[in-house]
């Protein structure tokens, strides 16, 4: 990933948070087969790794199983908030009219090599996991427990897991830092007039 100074972010706990506030992720392999991507939620266990260890599952018919039992490094991205940035916003754009438009952006990038799972209790508890930290908010949050255990039990069949301990990680947070102080002014000024209130917020931090 091409990572201007400015840009970089190497904080273990900032990835992480990223990944736990994005958790949908795209994992691309490649094998035999070329290039393959898929979108797969994931969760996070920090204790695992030096750099912690990523969980997740998928269908079984999902072809890019054959590349995980392969064995070959697997890369995830994670995508945070993201949001165009008219030249507009500037200062120096009536200063000297010399600017262009561009996009900011958050990403972290892990990689690693996956190991297929399929214990059915490991499964169970993966996606016990993961519904939990979805539903844990509602106000009448929904359990794996209260589907029937047959159904679920049907539904485990049907799936594999993958873990992936982080082998290599690095992030970029595109906000505006390469920007005079006006310029970063307005386009939080802008992108809060906007409604994209993350990435303003991102922008007047950075």
């Amino acid at each position: 990933m091409y990572r201007p100074p400015a840009f970089r972010e190497d904080r273990l706990e900032v990835l992480h948070a990223l990944i736990d506030s994005h958790r949908l992720g795209t994992i691309v392999t490649h094998s035999a087969n070329g290039l393959e991507a898929n979108l797969v939620p994931f969760t996070l266990d920090r204790s695992r790794g030096p750099h912690g260890t990523l969980k997740a599952h998928l269908a079984k018919a999902n072809e890019q199983l054959a590349a995980f039992r392969e064995g070959s490094e697997a890369l995830v991205i994670f995508q945070g908030a993201e949001s165009y940035i008219t030249p507009s916003w500037y200062a120096s754009k009536q200063e000297h009219g010399k600017v262009v438009p561009t996009w900011n952006y958050v990403l972290v990038e892990a990689r690693g090599r996956p190991i297929v799972i399929e214990d059915p209790a490991w499964l169970m508890a993966q996606i016990s996991e993961l519904t939990d930290i979805n539903e844990g908010k509602r106000p009448d949050p929904w359990a794996v427990s209260d589907a029937p255990g047959p159904y679920v039990a049907a539904q485990l069949k049907g799936i594999f897991g993958i873990e992936i301990e982080i082998s290599r990680i690095q992030g970029k947070w595109k906000a505006s830092q390469n920007r005079p102080e006006a310029d970063r002014a307005g386009v939080a000024q802008g992108l809060s007039a906007d409604g994209q209130m993350e990435m303003a917020a991102l922008v007047e931090r950075r």
